[in-house]
C-alpha cells in the first residue's frame, strides 16, 4: 500500500473556543468521497471552523480504501479534536452492491470518532434536511445554500463538504435542544 492512498483536502480556520463551545464533527460518509465539516456550537451561535472531502483511489482495492479514509478520519480528530461526531444514515439504492460499499465506509465513519472517544449520533437524510432547511424533501442545492448562510465564509468544496456541515448543524441544533429539555 502506498504511503499516501488518500488526499484529505480542507480549509483551516481554527479560531480559539470558550468553555462553553462544543466542537461537532460532521461526516457524510462514501468509499469515493467522504465529506467532513467541523463546527463550533455556543448555544444556538454556530461557527465554521473547517470542511473538506477526503477522496480514495477508485482503482484501488476496498480493504486498501478503508484503511486510508480511517487514517484520514483520524488526522482530522487529532487535529481538530471534536466534542461529538454526527454521521448520515446509509440510504438504500437500487445499486446493491453501491450501497454495500456505502456502508462499509460508514461504519469506518462510526468506528473512527467512536474510536478516539467521541460520542457519535446518526441521523437520516430527511432530519438533517429538515433541520437545516424546514423540509425533508430539500434537495441538495437547498441544503447547500442553508449552510453558507447558516455558516458565513464557509468555503464548500464539494456537495459532500456540504452535507458534512448539514449533519453537524443537525447535531448542534437536536443538543441545544435536548439541553433545554430537563430529564425526566
Amino acid at each position: 500500500m502506498r504511503a499516501h492512498a488518500w488526499r484529505l483536502i480542507y480549509k483551516d480556520i481554527m479560531p480559539i473556543r470558550s468553555r462553553t463551545t462544543l466542537r461537532i464533527l460532521g461526516l457524510d460518509p462514501g468509499l469515493r468521497f467522504t465529506g467532513f465539516g467541523i463546527i463550533d456550537a455556543d448555544g444556538n451561535r454556530l461557527r465554521h471552523i473547517t470542511d473538506g472531502v477526503i477522496a480514495t483511489d477508485s482503482a484501488g482495492a476496498v480493504a486498501a480504501r478503508l484503511c486510508a479514509l480511517d487514517a484520514a478520519l483520524a488526522a482530522v480528530l487529532n487535529e481538530f479534536a471534536p466534542d461529538h461526531a454526527a454521521v448520515e444514515e446509509t440510504y438504500v439504492n437500487v445499486n446493491a452492491t453501491a450501497t454495500l460499499k456505502l456502508g462499509y465506509a460508514r461504519g469506518v465513519a462510526l468506528l473512527a470518532p467512536a474510536r478516539a472517544g467521541v460520542p457519535v449520533a446518526e441521523y437520516g437524510a430527511k432530519t438533517v434536511k429538515r433541520a437545516v432547511v424546514g423540509t425533508g424533501g430539500a434537495d441538495k442545492t437547498q441544503v447547500a445554500m442553508m449552510v453558507r448562510r447558516l455558516l458565513p465564509g464557509a468555503a464548500l468544496k464539494r456537495a459532500d463538504a456540504a452535507d458534512a456541515l448539514a449533519v453537524a448543524i443537525c447535531h448542534a441544533h437536536h443538543l441545544a435542544t435536548a439541553s433545554r429539555i430537563p430529564a425526566a
